[in-house]
């Protein structure tokens, strides 16, 4: 039974415009879900390069360890994705599952397997029956088309109750380029680079080295800050294409005065959909972003924000629209990081409620009582202890993502 669409979910997915060099097709294996496509293949044109970041899980599924060997090459013709097995924990068989997709997908694609990447996202555990993916593509690859973006968003999804996509445009020199993608993840999200995907693609040209640090530097402040349940998945996976077929100037490295845009750009396209993976967490009624400052330093604040976004106090607090800010405080606590907590301060709605080692005296929880109802919740917290600062964006705790995940399976 499809889950009901999250409260948070934007009004409609975006317009998805036609990225020169991509072409997508989508299909029904029939592994597990019966009604609906579950296998996505994607055809970029030739040259192609590809950037990557992985999960940081000690217990990665089989296309993860393959796209990160083959990430070096730089380049990518294809990729295979499919949605209900995860490909993970299945030992030799998985290997050769990802073998022989790389290999089918290569010979429809006129590539080498080296140039394919595969991602699955699903149960872990259960074995992938590989036909039901090989035996796809060839009609697959018979249907790819330009058009076909919010119909791949919507194949590679599990628990998701809605598509995320984030579309966006940048100038490089005199050129304009136009950044566009699509991710999935609702649950097992904690990304340390859920059960996360995401997938963008611009038609700009751009050497795999500096595509490579674009895509490390900017992931770290969009998708690592979410959280919505503290469980990094054996899958994550963010990958990055550019097809080079705008033709615009090409950049001699990352820090090129040309890709300035650029970097904006992608920014904003990776935070879009970073944001709307939180607002589709498993049961969730609210959008929480927790800001920290004062920090011993920038990574001390992001470990405190974290702590806070992931405390399952804090969380079902929200969800119950009850001002409990003892809980923040001790989420600050317990996080290990440098705190004065007598000169520390929090706010909730911009209400200031605690500072100097207890509660603010102009404080009044009816001042705070009618925010607590709303849909999007901010949470700042200074530490006081110096000049760093981080953000998180997390959703509460319902008993809505108890019943999606006690029936996952059935």
């Amino acid at each position: 039974m499809p889950l009901k669409k999250s409260p948070l979910a934007p009004a409609a997915f975006p317009s998805f415009p036609e990225i020169a060099g991509v072409r997508f097709a989508c299909g029904n294996s029939g592994m597990r879900y019966k009604s609906r496509d579950d296998v996505m293949l994607a055809e970029f044109a030739p040259g192609t390069t590809v950037a990557g970041v992985f999960t940081k899980n000690s217990m990665p599924g089989a296309p993860v360890d393959w796209d990160r060997k083959i990430l070096s090459n730089g380049t990518a013709r294809g990729l295979v994705v499919n949605a209900g097995i995860a490909n993970v924990f299945t030992g030799t068989a998985g290997v050769r599952t990802v073998e022989e997709t790389a290999a089918a997908a290569a010979r429809l694609l006129s590539s080498t397997p080296e140039q394919i990447y595969i991602a699955s996202t699903g149960v872990i555990g259960d074995p992938v029956p590989t036909e039901k993916i090989t035996g796809l593509l060839p009609r697959l690859a018979e249907t790819l088309s330009a058009d076909g973006g919010e119909t791949a968003a919507n194949c590679i999804l599990t628990t998701d109750t809605f598509a995320k996509g984030a579309v966006g445009t940048a100038r490089i020199g005199e050129t304009e380029v136009t950044i566009a993608g699509f991710a999935k993840g609702s649950g097992m999200i904690a990304p340390d680079m859920a059960t996360m995907l995401a997938f963008l693609f611009t038609d700009a040209a751009i050497p795999a080295n500096a595509l490579q640090s674009l895509l490390s530097e900017t992931n770290e402040k969009t998708f690592n800050c979410v959280t919505v349940d503290s469980d990094t998945s054996t899958s994550d996976s963010v990958l990055l294409f550019a097809t080079g077929q705008a033709d615009n100037d090409l950049p001699e490295s990352y820090d090129d005065v040309v890709l300035h845009d650029f970097k904006r750009a992608l920014k904003d396209v990776m935070t879009n959909l970073a944001q709307q993976v939180a607002r589709d967490g498993e049961g969730a009624s609210k959008f929480i972003t927790v800001t920290v400052t004062g920090a011993e330093s920038d990574a001390s604040a992001k470990t405190i924000a974290l702590a806070i976004a992931n405390s399952p106090l804090v969380k079902t607090a929200i969800a119950g629209e009850d001002a409990n800010w003892g809980r923040v405080i001790m989420a600050v606590g317990k996080s290990g990081e440098k705190a004065d907590r007598d000169r520390m301060s929090l706010k909730i709605g911009g209400v200031l409620i605690a500072e100097n080692g207890g509660r603010a005296s102009s404080y009044r929880e009816e001042d705070v009582t009618p925010y607590m109802k709303g849909r999007e919740i901010e949470i700042e917290v200074d530490v006081a202890v110096g000049s760093g600062s981080a953000f998180a964006w997390t959703c509460d705790l319902t008993h809505g993502y108890i019943d999606i995940n006690a029936d996952y399976r059935s």
